[in-house]
């Protein structure tokens, strides 16, 4: 179990320092599709590592198999209706008149996916320290390459520099905001429900993994290098996992 809240959240500005490096980043360059698409790989390869060899076995040393097959359904049933959620706001705003409207249905869209981030976090604190440290790194490493999308996709739109920021910010802020919801409800959370929560943490990783961060990487003809940086991102994480 997680030391204290506060050094919880003090681990979560990780997270938050890394989308506003991103959206800056994007906001006064312009990164070329394959780097980003290298990102998005490393991130998966990342964020798979810490599910397969940090939180995977907990789940399975649980043994409780009603308690794990309802969290993971569940799991997957949010993030196919968040998933639909977003498509939907995305294509009203891809239909926006102006090209320089503010697109807040993307924007809403991203923030409610940062918000599960968040969440999905304080869900590895209630789990351990370790588990929780090496999960804020892949999800910093995740909204890394949100910030650059995002920023990126409001420079096509024509956004002003200060809105994007500020958005941006706004959006880091969010992050914070749901680790410290997750971070508080389970503080004190009975075994019994922590089996149900820490399953639905698991098939929610492995959805934005498949579903999310490798299917946005696939938008570009790839190349071995951008393949290699999934395995390079997988392989880290799994040799930190061995010395934390």
């Amino acid at each position: 179990m997680f030391r204290t809240i506060e050094h919880s959240l003090f681990l979560g500005l990780i997270p938050v320092g890394t989308i506003l490096i991103g959206g800056l980043i994007a906001v006064f360059f312009k990164l070329a599709k394959t780097i980003q698409s290298t990102i998005l790989h490393f991130a998966a390869g990342v964020v798979f590592s810490v599910v397969a060899v940090e939180i995977l076995p907990d789940v399975v040393r649980i043994h409780r198999p009603l308690q794990i097959i309802l969290g993971f359904l569940t799991g997957v049933m949010v993030m196919l209706s968040l998933k639909f959620f977003i498509k939907t706001l995305e294509k009203k705003s891809e239909r926006s008149i102006e090209k320089k409207s503010f697109p807040i249905t993307l924007f809403i869209g991203i923030a409610i996916d940062i918000f599960i981030d968040g969440l999905l976090v304080g869900i590895a604190f209630s789990v351990g320290n370790k588990e929780g440290f090496l999960l804020t790194l892949a999800i910093g490493i995740e909204l890394f390459s949100l910030g650059l999308a995002t920023a990126t996709s409001f420079r096509e739109k024509a956004i002003s520099k200060f809105k994007t920021i500020l958005c941006i910010g706004l959006l880091s802020l969010i992050f914070l905001v749901s680790l410290a919801l997750g971070i508080t409800l389970l503080h004190n959370i009975k075994d019994l429900m922590l089996e149900f929560i820490l399953s639905f943490g698991l098939s929610a990783l492995l959805f934005l993994v498949v579903e999310e961060l490798l299917t946005e990487a696939h938008e570009v003809k790839e190349s071995p290098w951008q393949t290699s940086a999934f395995f390079a991102g997988f392989l880290l994480f799994l040799i930190m996992g061995m010395y934390l």
